[in-house]
């Protein structure tokens, strides 16, 4: 599994662009293609390729075998037709199996492991005035991009021509995830036949209050009247010892799954956890953090989007099973973090996008001044064992603070027309310096993950680009050789750079390996067949463990 990353929308580079244009998205939905299910000797032949790299000459000897008897023994051919199979009664063969074993199966805490955090410009608010004015615009500017998920009217995006599945932006407003003891699940409040929340959750001090953001006759509250109501908000949450209750959700998901239940069996509880999941979104007004050096202050805030900062300061300001919650600090650090379940980053990168032109224009609206009702504070009955359970997950945030070395490096001597001027991909450029940079420090070269994404087909996630090739590691190689020359130094990066754009066109055309492996493995599992040995095998976990995490 990647770990969390920290993201800045800005400098998002994409394979190839993609393009919005405005059009209805369900017109082009219903006619996406499946994802395919690859060819099975393809898939082995490039299993193969893929491990030469990275596992000793005797490993990768036995893995031969071991394919060559999967692929010739029938066991391969199998599984093969079983997934070609689901894939003919399915409408994605994978993405049920992604999503459970990506990451509802996933045991590890949210925080950090799994969850991306967004750095937004930093924001130099005079005062508390200034961060709720802000708030309140930021506010307005998303419930402006739901008008357009409400009426089906989110411009189409299209890569190399061809439309992309617009489903994942109707996953991340209204939905939480929700955990369970062995296995987590994904509520989505904002689709089905119940009425769509209308009300936010907005958490100052630790307390959370339900705030209504749309008028009796259905229109959004503007940004004035969204003002008024944090105002009243910040008035009533000034007290600064109330119990973190939001940092329960950073906890190993076994143990928040146990917590959850105990916490839920007052009925005052589950009303305000409900009140919680429901929203549509999540607003975290921050307590300032300490003072860094300038130097420092990319790196800090990127961790305090990833974590809060730890217990003594915003992370139980938080509600990390939330897909969003929107962090604006009193200090003027502003961000978001994002459960990763229900979505990947380009949708919340355009929303983003959205909301910063938005906040951009003047207000245009200024409301008479109707008294609204005062937001409701979400009560939470304390008892012992909540207690305990609230302070084991301080100290286990606070450890898992300690472990998390964050470095944000802005690398400002070229941007991407260098690569391109010489008729190089900037992705796979960028690429090759980090294979370089690894093996310059640990002398060897590592399960690299590239993600890439799978929206050309219909409700399609990611596969992975495996940065570490055959060519990739003879450009490293040459680099450190003082006996090569330039000349075939600079033909080795083209040629791994040109490998790795034909591997990124493969993938993001359902060709790549990685998950028809899961698919295979996954497969054997529901057959309840033994698990073929390749699974079982030392090269798998060796390709299956990323040293690198990378992203585009």
């Amino acid at each position: 599994l990647r770990p969390g990353l920290v993201k800045q929308p800005s400098c998002l580079v994409k394979p190839v662009v993609t393009h919005h244009i405005p059009e209805r998205c369900v017109v082009h939905q219903e006619g996406l293609p499946r994802l395919p299910v690859p060819p099975l000797r393809q898939t082995c032949e490039r299993y193969l390729a893929m491990l030469e790299p990275i596992v000793s000459v005797d490993e990768l000897e036995h893995t031969r075998r071991l394919v060559a008897e999967f692929l010739q023994g029938g066991v391969g051919e199998r599984l093969q037709k079983s997934l070609e199979r689901r894939a003919r009664k399915t409408e994605n063969w994978l993405s049920e199996w992604w999503m459970q074993s990506a990451y509802l199966d996933c045991r590890m805490p949210v925080a950090v492991y799994t969850s991306p955090g967004v750095v937004l410009p930093r924001m130099h608010f005079q005062d508390r005035q200034g961060q709720m004015r802000f708030a309140a615009k930021l506010i307005a500017g998303i419930l402006e991009f739901k008008k357009m998920i409400d009426s089906d009217t989110l411009p189409m995006e299209y890569l190399g021509g061809k439309p992309l599945c617009m489903d994942q932006y109707y996953q991340i407003l209204s939905s939480c995830r929700i955990p369970g003891p062995k296995r987590d699940t994904i509520a989505n409040h904002g689709s089905g036949k119940s009425a769509a929340p209308t009300h936010i959750t907005v958490v100052h001090n630790f307390q959370f209050f339900v705030l209504d953001v749309y008028n009796s006759d259905g229109s959004p509250l503007t940004v004035d009247q969204i003002y008024m109501q944090l105002e009243k908000i910040w008035n009533s949450s000034l007290q600064t010892n109330k119990e973190p209750i939001g940092i329960l959700t950073s906890q190993h998901r076994n143990t928040w799954g146990k917590a959850y239940n105990n916490l839920i069996k007052d009925k005052t509880n589950k009303e305000s956890v409900r009140a919680i999941q429901k929203s549509i979104f999540t607003v975290c007004l921050d307590a300032p953090m300490p003072r860094v050096s300038d130097g420092l202050y990319s790196s800090r805030v990127a961790a305090q989007m990833l974590h809060g900062g730890g217990a003594r300061w915003n992370s139980g300001n938080r509600w990390f099973d939330k897909t969003l919650q929107f962090i604006i600090g009193e200090d003027g650090t502003c961000g978001l973090v994002y459960e990763h379940s229900p979505a990947e980053g380009p949708p919340i990168v355009f929303l983003i996008d959205y909301v910063v032109q938005y906040m951009q224009q003047p207000d245009m609206l200024r409301s008479p001044m109707v008294p609204l009702v005062m937001p409701q504070k979400l009560r939470f009955n304390i008892t012992p064992e909540v207690k305990r359970d609230i302070e084991n997950a301080k100290q286990n945030m606070n450890m898992m603070v300690h472990d998390l070395d964050v470095k944000v490096l802005m690398f400002s001597h070229f941007g991407q027309n260098v690569p391109k001027q010489h008729k190089l991909s900037p992705d796979a450029f960028i690429q090759l310096a980090l294979q370089l940079a690894y093996f310059r420090m640990y002398n060897m070269c590592c399960s690299t993950y590239e993600s890439a994404s799978l929206r050309m087909f219909k409700y399609g996630r990611t596969d992975v680009i495996r940065s570490t090739t055959l060519d990739s590691s003879k450009f490293v190689l040459a680099m450190e050789d003082p006996a090569k020359p330039n000349t075939e130094k600079v033909a080795l990066l083209r040629q791994a750079a040109q490998t790795h754009r034909q591997m990124t066109k493969d993938t993001i055309n359902g060709q790549a390996i990685d998950r028809h492996l899961l698919g295979l493995r996954l497969q054997g599992i529901e057959d309840l067949t033994s698990m073929p040995e390749i699974f079982m095998d030392t090269s798998y976990a060796v390709a299956q463990h990323y040293n690198l995490s990378t992203s585009q």
